[in-house]
């Protein structure tokens, strides 16, 4: 949760805020921050480099999470949620990443400790997650997934 609150914040996102306000906010960053923009012994160009990199990651992670985006993958997360199987699932802090047997890997954000416990503790643990936590925690798809697809 600390980086979606953190990446939020750097783009100034609002429950408002639509896709088209995320690109131009992107570019309009990325404009300030560019290292292209700055000379090679610039001592904002160290900066530079590392707050681009902070804006490209954060653009690409606040577009995995948009409603829009989610909306438009609906389909595919009923289909993976419903019908396929949990193959592994890891918890860090209050980040849960699910893989199913499709092969898509998804993260929920905000899953605390207890509930995990309950769900690695469940005898169903597909069942457990699709009741407490597929519908009710906000998720992405993972980029694992195409590091899976490309290798």
């Amino acid at each position: 949760m600390k980086r979606v609150n953190e990446y939020k914040k750097l783009f100034n996102v609002t429950p408002e805020t639509t896709l088209r306000d995320l690109k131009s906010n992107y570019r309009n960053m990325m404009k300030d921050w560019h290292p292209d923009k700055f000379l090679a012994n610039d001592e904002k160009a160290e900066e530079a480099e590392m707050m681009s990199r902070k804006i490209i990651d954060a653009y690409h992670f606040l577009v995995s999470i948009a409603p829009e985006t989610r909306q438009a993958n609906l389909e595919e997360y009923q289909i993976t949620t419903s019908e396929t199987r949990i193959v592994e699932y890891k918890h860090k802090g209050l980040l849960l990443e699910i893989s199913f047997s499709d092969g898509t890997t998804y993260e929920y954000f905000g899953v605390n400790e207890r509930l995990f416990t309950k769900m690695h503790n469940a005898e169903k643990q597909f069942r457990f997650a699709k009741r407490n936590i597929f519908n009710s925690f906000l998720y992405r798809k993972s980029k694992k997934d195409l590091e899976l697809a490309t290798a």
